[in-house]
């Protein structure tokens, strides 16, 4: 490799299974009108832990996507993974019989992977006994095997890794990638997150660290940067999206999305589980991920910010868009946490937000914070509440924190062409 040259890095496919819809076109329609993903919980009765409503994926069917035995083998985070990939690698028109397929590769993670295969394998052996576990449990419950499985059924051969960093584990998974390619080990990448974690252990586990809505109202429940908000509402899906070799897209003539061009992770070393209240780690990821854009603050058009409805998260988060574009720029910067319509993803939530910015990107609309109505004291930037605005803009920031103090931005580009 060239290491004078630059190697630009652009977005030709995307894929997702959402709680607004099984399309990206679906999806970004709801996201786009402010429509909310979030209803009654339904997967169990959640009364005894005081949770009444999550962002749930809708008519889902995995035999839609793959074969019928081998979704069985599969958690529904790995058909959620493989379904949001057959997706992009359609739009995107690849074909490994026309290029190197040790040359695609794939980066997809996952915060917790196969919880329920685990939940019910570990109920099925208490009950019936410990030969009684099913002959998958481990490669059904297993968080790698989202990327292995997407490798399988996409024929990509090349890097193949799955990374663990809790509710910032898809944007992780996207800025990884980016430099997978960047610096030459791969011409084409899978990257993003999948999850499944609306069950009995995995709500039940986020309860008790008194992290979610007790709202039973959707509508009033996910309201990020409000200050009546008190948790956040669990979400499941996947997104993934398809990074390329600028050259190696125009070559196959290939449809561009959008372009990365920058990309932050850095740590706050601080808590388990809360940010860093003043924000420094997650400014320190925004300013790397301009540093690499080669773009001052100001040139930033929106940020889709992590926002997960917590009290702690959102004034930190607040903080650190101000720490990091300087608090000239952050206040005149729209902000918007599209968490207010899909629930919180955990390691898939900053893959389908970073699908968000590529279409804000391209369509020249900002999603807006739903349900936002009396914004805190400690949340006093421009979140863009009740409705979209339309606004074209030339760069988007994606922010992902997760819990042990990761922190991930990374920064998009519109198209404009070679």
């Amino acid at each position: 490799m060239d290491n004078t040259q630059v190697t630009r890095v652009v977005i030709t496919g995307m894929g997702t299974i959402s709680p607004l819809g099984n399309s990206v076109d679906e999806f970004w329609k709801g996201i786009a009108k402010g429509e909310n993903g979030i209803g009654p919980l339904t997967k169990f009765d959640g009364e005894a832990i005081d949770i009444h409503v999550a962002a749930e994926v809708k008519d889902f069917k995995a035999s839609d996507f793959m074969d019928r035995k081998l979704a069985k083998r599969m958690d529904a985070f790995s058909q959620y993974g493989v379904a949001a990939s057959l997706e992009a690698m359609k739009q995107s028109q690849l074909d490994t019989a026309d290029v190197d397929p040790e040359r695609i590769g794939v980066i997809v993670g996952s915060g917790i992977g196969g919880l329920e295969t685990m939940q019910k394998q570990i109920i099925k052996m208490h009950e019936k006994g410990l030969d009684r576990v099913a002959p998958f449990f481990v490669p059904m419950a297993i968080g790698n095997m989202v990327a292995g499985n997407i490798s399988i059924a996409t024929g990509a051969k090349g890097p193949n890794l799955s990374l663990v960093t809790a509710c910032a584990s898809g944007n992780n998974s996207i800025g990884e990638a980016f430099r997978q390619i960047k610096h030459g080990y791969a011409d084409v990448m899978y990257a993003g997150g999948a999850e499944a974690s609306v069950n009995e252990i995995g709500i039940s586990g986020f309860a008790a660290l008194n992290a979610l809505s007790n709202s039973q109202n959707p509508d009033s429940a996910s309201i990020p940067f409000d200050k009546n908000r008190s948790g956040f509402v669990m979400g499941e899906g996947a997104g993934v999206i398809v990074l390329e070799n600028l050259q190696h897209a125009l070559d196959r003539n290939a449809p561009i999305l959008g372009e990365i061009v920058g990309y932050g992770a850095t740590a706050d070393s601080f808590h388990m589980t809360a940010p860093s209240p003043d924000g420094e780690g997650a400014a320190r990821a925004i300013r790397s991920s301009l540093k690499e854009a080669g773009i001052k603050p100001e040139e930033v058009g929106y940020i889709n910010a992590h926002g997960t409805s917590t009290p702690a998260n959102d004034s930190a988060e607040t903080s650190a868009i101000k720490l990091g574009l300087g608090e000239k720029v952050a206040y005149s910067t729209p902000v918007s946490s599209t968490k207010s319509m899909t629930g919180h993803l955990l390691g898939a939530a900053g893959a389908i937000e970073a699908i968000i910015c590529v279409k804000a990107l391209s369509e020249g609309v900002l999603p807006p914070t739903i349900g936002l109505t009396e914004s805190d004291e400690l949340c006093d930037l421009d979140y863009i509440p009740a409705s979209a605005r339309k606004k074209q803009i030339n760069y988007a920031l994606n922010n992902s924190l997760g819990f042990g103090g990761h922190n991930a931005v990374t920064c998009f580009k519109r198209w404009e062409g070679a």
